[in-house]
């Protein structure tokens, strides 16, 4: 774990943005949260900014559950200056899923494996089951309690993105579970773990249920309509669920162009590397060996062809007949 002390130095004296991936779901919400408010008790202010959407319930619930103020990036592209410091949080820079701001991306604190590796002047880069967890072993490691809705935010930040502890999770993270659990708000805990799915959700899950194709024990399916990235990745549990299916490889079309989301429970197939080696050349993907997504941008479709489903299919089968050699 890197001296968390050594990003406040860097960060004293400077205008700090804390920027997470483009369509922030609840761990990066609660990792750029738990960060700022640790920040703040040495003394550095810092806002909260993102690109995309705020597309997902659970992600939404967050925001008005513990107060969370985060800026898109219209909002603050007027303000932003050459000189200020960008954290890059639960993302990293040039990993497909994040804009580009103006500003200097010093710092990175972040739970992928890097597929285009960058030089920061303060980074904590670990593979653990989500970032919420790198972001509590700071408060642990200095000996500070976060209070009750950093602790909730975290907890919940870190249940969402393994799953309920069922994908991914390192000893890390179960270390944090009693950490953040000893203080946090269970009531509340309780409150946004339910009621978490739209009427209009329930479309999507039957698009991908129609359209679902099995080859040997992989399943593809595709939601021929605009999906928020949290859907199609929950979409995607749903149908590795099926005990004919090691991997699920879910594609929604939408206006930025074609958003993909893989999950494997085969040790053999890496999602995140499946996902860098399909898409090569024609988009970006990646992520960890249980899970990751991509996305081919809406000016690479003509790359596709006539039958973008049937393209999308080969592409992905020919790189996990690579990644089986």
């Amino acid at each position: 774990m890197s001296n968390f002390m050594d990003l406040v130095t860097l960060c004293k004296g400077n205008r700090i943005y804390i920027q997470t991936h483009n369509f922030p779901d609840p761990d990066a919400i609660a990792s750029a949260f738990g960060l700022q408010k640790l920040l703040e008790s040495f003394g550095v202010a810092s806002e909260l900014c993102y690109d995309g959407r705020i597309d997902k319930l659970s992600a939404s619930k967050m925001l008005d559950a513990f107060q969370i103020h985060m800026l898109p990036y219209e909002q603050m592209r007027p303000a932003l200056q050459e000189e200020d410091y960008i954290i890059c949080v639960d993302t990293q820079k040039h990993s497909g899923n994040v804009t580009d701001f103006v500003g200097d991306e010093v710092a990175c604190i972040d739970h992928h494996p890097t597929f285009t590796p960058m030089e920061y002047m303060y980074q904590d880069i670990r593979i653990t089951g989500a970032c919420s967890t790198l972001i509590a072993e700071y408060y642990e490691s200095m000996g500070i309690k976060p209070d009750s809705d950093v602790a909730t935010a975290l907890l919940y930040g870190l249940k969402m993105d393994t799953l309920q502890f069922t994908r991914g999770v390192t000893e890390p993270d179960i270390r944090m579970f009693g950490f953040l659990f000893s203080c946090c708000d269970q009531e509340k805990l309780i409150c946004l773990e339910r009621n978490n799915m739209e009427f209009d959700d329930l479309k999507a899950y039957g698009a991908a249920i129609e359209s679902i194709e099995l080859y040997d024990k992989t399943g593809f399916s595709c939601i021929p309509f605009p999906c928020p990235d949290a859907l199609i990745a929950i979409i995607s549990d749903f149908i590795l669920a099926l005990i004919e299916v090691e991997v699920a490889i879910v594609f929604s079309y939408r206006k930025d162009g074609i958003k993909l989301s893989v999950r494997s429970e085969n040790p053999q197939i890496h999602a995140g590397n499946l996902l860098h080696s399909a898409l090569s050349g024609i988009g970006n993907g990646g992520g960890h060996a249980a899970m990751g997504g991509g996305l081919i941008r809406k000016e690479q479709e003509s790359l596709l062809g006539r039958y973008p489903r049937d393209y999308i299919r080969e592409l992905f089968l020919k790189a996990l007949e690579r990644e089986m050699i």
